[in-house]
């Protein structure tokens, strides 16, 4: 044990939660053509399938879509044969400035004594490469940032040259009628107008940045003043917006606030009313002022993952979600403040939240029924970042929440993509798969007209005429490994918990006694002790990382009439898996 705690004095430097530096293939763009032979491709306007076509691919664009095209000489081919070829998906409502974890989110639970804001901003910062490659993992090309600081802007450029990452389309801080006090920071992601005139110098703010357009938030209850009130500074807002030839989103979640925000010149309702069905009035404007809609279903349900510790990870969310945001899914379990912890899990684990949910899913179902029997522009968009709703692997959960309220899926197909370009006026650029579009598509094994779930079935993803896998864009650094097991081990899914572990895995006691040996082995301890112990929790209080060993200094929990055992764990990895583990009390 001495010799233990010398090491983690030597390297004590390592932090928690910290996203390791992984590189990611290379981002060039072949200097050949690239054509895809033999796949069906999805018409995702009529939903219709061309079966046994090519794709020709120079530099970032469709160049020649048919049957039996020639080859260029020196181009990559890649056989598509029995498989579906599908324009990238455009998640069309994201937040690149909140990682998706417990903490990001203070102005709804304050845990800032516990991780500080800037703190979360920095990862955010730091890691925002990560979390745009995992959209392209999941196949999505294009995002939408509906609001976030000024910082933002220089990344969006960054990263709008690189092939590893989905275009972004964003604006800057939302022009509010409310400031909540957490957000009262600097550069904050929330700003307060007053007045018309401060609503208009807050949309010329953004404008030397260049923004992809201008968002609204529009809150009338908690605000002390009537909707027609606000009207001036929304207004006001929107008039500037549009006098500068750029498309206006409005976030509201109430019926009327919509109606007054769609009534005069929003472009884009970022959420559907929770508190009551959208009537003819309201849709008939929308269809009049040609008004897109994203009706976010599963971002309301994400707290709840936290507090109420009542959804365990996806497989999916396993995989691809960000190990260390995942991580902190079970971070209240060990927050300090049991009385808190009571609190919060007594209220969200209650009847009448339960109710409240239920009755706002089903209004929100009903809504977007209804606008899309209208024919209006639906897409599909997620609020990513908040908590609970992560990066990437919440797009699914969206699309089946929408297929839940009676889209077909060749109705979702092309919502999560033509109609998502539609949003921001890029529907010549991408959106869907025809000559002369912008050469982003995926390749998918299944096919999603029959099983919305395919469009998970990545084989491959091309961005731009960048040709990757979702292997090549995530690949696991030593550090990664470690979270993705100790993320499993926590939600007691032994699957998961085995998946980073090679197969002739070894367990030992420091220094040199084998304790246990093989994945089947594993299997037996430890899907015997996740049944068993029910209040099972291992929190991280230090890791460090040599090379391809990671030390983790460890806090478990067994029991809640007994304090926690400190452990330490050593995790040698090779050949991309866990091969080693030395454990120690």
């Amino acid at each position: 044990m001495k010799f233990l705690y010398l090491f983690l004095a030597l390297y004590c430097t390592a932090s928690i939660g910290r996203s390791q530096p992984v590189g990611a293939d290379s981002a060039a763009l072949p200097k050949q053509p690239v054509v895809i032979v033999g796949g069906n491709l999805i018409d995702v306007e009529t939903g219709r399938v061309r079966e046994n076509v090519s794709v020709l691919i120079e530099n970032e664009t469709i160049r020649k879509i048919g049957k039996n095209l020639p080859v260029p000489p020196g181009a990559t081919v890649i056989d598509a044969k029995g498989k579906w070829l599908l324009p990238g998906l455009v998640d069309s409502h994201i937040h690149l400035f909140q990682s998706g974890g417990l903490y990001t989110r203070p102005d709804g639970i304050n845990l800032t004594k516990y991780r500080p804001y800037e703190t979360e901003r920095q990862w955010l910062r730091d890691n925002m490469g990560d979390l745009l490659r995992r959209y392209l993992a999941c196949g999505i090309t294009t995002v939408i940032d509906i609001g976030g600081p000024l910082y933002q802007y220089p990344y969006r450029d960054r990263f709008n040259k690189q092939y590893t990452s989905p275009t972004i389309l964003l604006t800057g801080p939302l022009v509010s009628t409310y400031q909540p006090p957490a957000f009262n920071i600097e550069d904050s992601p929330i700003l307060k107008a007053s007045t018309p005139e401060e609503a208009r110098e807050l949309v010329r703010k953004q404008l030397p940045y260049k923004p992809d357009f201008i968002k609204i938030w529009f809150l009338i209850r908690g605000v002390g003043k009537p909707g027609e009130e606000l009207i001036p500074v929304v207004q006001a807002a929107i008039d500037e917006t549009h006098k500068h030839g750029l498309k206006l989103a409005i976030h509201t979640q109430e019926l009327l606030a919509a109606k007054l925000g769609v009534k005069y010149g929003a472009d884009f309702l970022v959420h559907s009313p929770e508190d009551g069905i959208m009537d003819d009035e309201l849709i008939g404007l929308m269809k009049k002022n040609n008004v897109s809609f994203g009706p976010t279903m599963v971002v309301n349900r994400g707290s709840s993952r936290f507090l109420a510790d009542d959804k365990t990870p996806t497989a999916y969310e396993f995989a691809q979600a960000n190990p260390y945001v995942l991580g902190t899914l079970t971070d209240f379990r060990h927050i300090p403040e049991p009385d808190m912890r009571q609190r919060y899990g007594t209220f969200f684990n209650g009847p009448a939240y339960k109710a409240r949910l239920a009755r706002i899913d089903s209004i929100k179902r009903i809504n977007l029924k209804n606008v899309q029997a209208a024919g209006l522009n639906v897409v599909v968009g997620t609020d990513a970042g908040n908590p609970g709703t992560f990066h990437g692997t919440s797009f699914i959960d969206e699309l089946n929440a929408m297929q839940a309220a009676g889209l077909s899926n060749a109705e979702l197909l092309k919502a999560a993509t033509i109609n998502g370009a539609r949003v921001l006026g890029k529907e010549a650029l991408f959106g869907s798969l025809v000559e002369g579009k912008q050469a982003s598509l995926l390749i998918l094994t299944q096919n999603p007209l029959e099983r919305i779930d395919a469009v998970r079935s990545i084989e491959t993803v091309i961005n731009r005429g960048y040709v990757t896998t979702p292997a090549r864009l995530l690949p696991d650094s030593p550090a990664d490994l470690a979270q993705r097991q100790l993320n499993a081990y926590n939600a007691r899914n032994i699957d998961a918990f085995l998946e980073p572990y090679a197969d002739d895995v070894e367990l030992y006691d420091l220094p040199d006694k084998l304790i246990g040996k093989g994945k089947e082995a594993m299997r037996k301890q430890y899907s015997g002790m996740f049944e068993r112990v029910k209040l099972l929790h291992c929190e991280l209080v230090n890791r460090i990382v040599v090379g391809n060993t990671v030390i983790d200094h460890e806090r478990v929990t067994f029991a809640a009439d007994k304090p926690p055992v400190q452990a330490v764990a050593i995790y040698k990895i090779e050949n991309g898996k866990i091969q080693k583990v030395y454990f120690t009390r």
